[in-house]
C-alpha cells in the first residue's frame, strides 16, 4: 500500500484518487495527528457488505454449509425453475 503525506497528497490529489479508483489500491496518508487510509468506493462497499453478512449468524451458517457441498452433486442453475 503506497504511503504519502498530506502535502504530497495535495500536490497529486487527482492522480492519487484516480489510481485508488482504477486499481483499487488503498493509500495511507500520514499526518501529525495520525494516519488515514483512502480506499475506493467499490472497496468500501465490499467491506460494508462483508461486515453486514458476517453480522448475520444464520447467513454465515448457510454459507459455511454450502462450502461443504460437493460441486459434482449440484445441478446447473435453471432460470425457469420455480422456487
Amino acid at each position: 500500500m503506497p504511503t504519502t503525506n498530506a502535502t504530497e497528497l495535495r500536490k497529486r490529489l487527482f492522480e492519487t484518487l484516480g489510481n485508488v479508483i482504477e486499481f483499487n489500491e488503498p493509500v495511507t496518508v500520514n499526518t501529525k495527528k495520525g494516519n488515514a487510509v483512502i480506499i475506493s468506493e467499490s472497496d468500501y462497499n465490499a467491506m460494508m457488505e462483508t461486515i453486514y453478512i458476517m453480522s448475520q449468524p444464520k447467513l454465515v451458517e448457510k454459507i459455511r454449509d454450502g462450502e461443504k457441498e460437493d460441486p459434482k452433486k449440484m445441478k446447473a442453475y435453471d432460470p425457469t425453475e420455480k422456487w
